[in-house]
């Protein structure tokens, strides 16, 4: 003879759906008492990472496309007419220095580390920050609720 099993939980489930009609959902009522700090920092750090080279991809899309337009040709032509006077550079000044490509890259990518670095830390800062606020004051209360 076999022994009797208790049915299994889907089982369960799915009688008292079929029997009883639907029934709401779950919630669950939850309080963020602490954010790891370095739990922040490591996920701050990727997506600040992650920015910062779509930033550099749209500043080399878009140097590529402007100077393909011609764009910077004109404003150093019209700035090169503008400080000469009778043939004669009035500034000395070289306005063809600023738009080369590996000038302009180079400071995208020194003011994307300078966000990353920025960014990382003041995620970091602010988790600490969030964990005193929330030693006072208990915390945010989250309440989640299962889908149907």
């Amino acid at each position: 003879m076999s022994s009797p099993q208790a049915p299994s939980d889907a089982a369960d489930r799915k009688a008292k759906d079929v029997g009883g009609g639907s029934r709401s959902p779950r919630k669950a009522h939850l309080v963020l008492r602490r954010v790891e700090p370095w739990s922040a920092m490591k996920f701050s750090f990727v997506v600040s990472l992650v920015c910062f080279v779509v930033l550099f991809i749209a500043v080399a899309v878009l140097y590529m496309v402007l100077s393909g337009l011609g764009v910077f040709e004109n404003i150093i032509q019209t700035v090169t007419q503008l400080t000469t006077a009778d043939g004669k550079a009035t500034s000395g000044v070289d306005i063809a220095s600023w738009f080369e490509p590996v000038r302009i890259l180079g400071y995208t990518a020194l003011i994307g580390a300078v966000n990353v670095m920025l960014i990382t830390a003041l995620a970091t800062l602010g988790a600490v920050i969030y964990n005193i606020a929330s030693d006072l004051v208990g915390g945010v209360e989250v309440t989640f609720s299962e889908a149907e």
